[in-house]
């Protein structure tokens, strides 16, 4: 082979060879492989072409560059506190921490600079307007409603930047010392006021009971009364019956009847003692035997 021979030869390997290498960069610049967690904004002559979504992805070379690789994971903001004051014009520090994450990267790219700090304070300006429509009992006591109108109004705020916030939380509810001592005189003097609330509901209670046992204990007398007086009319109507059909040995019957009952108790008494009964009293007790006898 002649020299110029050798020399042609070279040269078109030389194009070849480069050749393959920009048919190989121009494959590896048009193929773009985006991960999962992230999304690329690709520009065209410096403005906004398409976003790249995770997967195989066919751009132009040299004409489309992915100028952001943006992380579509949730993040969170730093823990951040701020003063505020509620409605009822006490000073609290707010403890909140925020998540969120990049569903459009195009408008968070083009639209705000420092996504962090703008999250930061635009949270911290809602909690302020949140917490100045309360009252610190309500603060502390509607802490999940409050989260929950705070991070409505941060997601309606950042909607122009792509974002979502996913989470709102408030960490903490601070006070100043001179408010927390003034809280805890107004807590103790409540649970007095609530120990004599139910000392008195107590006394109160025991005086109804007794009343109750003593309207009781009347109630029953009376009833026991109404029934041994309505014995005794039943008693007295049959002897009344008794005289009326009999006429007089009914009455000299149950006359002789209770002397006879009258003798038994004298009887039967304990100890030793002398009973003197007048003869005619005697002669009355006969009579009285003689009656029951003849009566049964």
């Amino acid at each position: 082979m002649t020299e110029d021979q050798i020399i042609g030869l070279l040269t078109s390997n030389i194009i070849y060879l480069l050749a393959a290498v920009l048919i190989i960069t121009v494959i590896f610049k048009g193929i773009k492989i985006v991960p999962q967690s992230e999304k690329y904004v690709v520009e065209r002559f410096g403005r906004l072409h398409s976003v790249l979504g995770p997967g195989i992805n066919f751009i132009v070379p040299f004409l489309d560059v992915a100028r952001h690789k943006i992380s579509i994971l949730e993040r969170q903001l730093p823990n951040a506190t701020q003063d505020a004051i509620t409605k009822d014009n006490v000073l609290v520090q707010i403890d909140t921490s925020v998540f969120y994450r990049i569903l459009e990267p195009e408008k968070t790219v083009y639209r705000i600079r420092d996504v962090d700090g703008a999250i930061a304070t635009t949270v911290a300006g809602i909690v302020r307007a949140e917490i100045g429509k309360m009252d610190l009992d309500e603060v502390q006591s509607n802490r999940a409603q409050l989260i929950t109108r705070i991070q409505e109004s941060v997601e309606t705020a950042v909607d122009d930047w792509g974002i979502e916030v996913t989470r709102a939380e408030i960490l903490d509810v601070n006070l100043d010392q001179a408010t927390r001592d003034a809280m805890l005189q107004q807590l103790n003097a409540e649970r007095a006021r609530r120990a004599q609330v139910t000392e008195a509901e107590g006394q109160k209670r025991s005086v109804e009971l007794q009343a109750d046992a003593e309207l009781y204990a009347a109630e029953q007398t009376a009833k026991a009364r109404r029934i041994q007086a309505e014995a005794e009319a039943y008693a007295t109507g049959v002897v009344a019956k008794a005289i009326q059909d009999n006429g007089i040995e009914a009455a000299q019957y149950q006359v002789a009847l209770k002397q006879v009952e009258a003798l038994n108790a004298l009887g039967n008494g304990t100890g030793t003692q002398t009973i003197v009964v007048p003869a005619n009293a005697l002669e009355a007790f006969g009579d009285a035997f003689k009656m029951l006898k003849g009566g049964r």
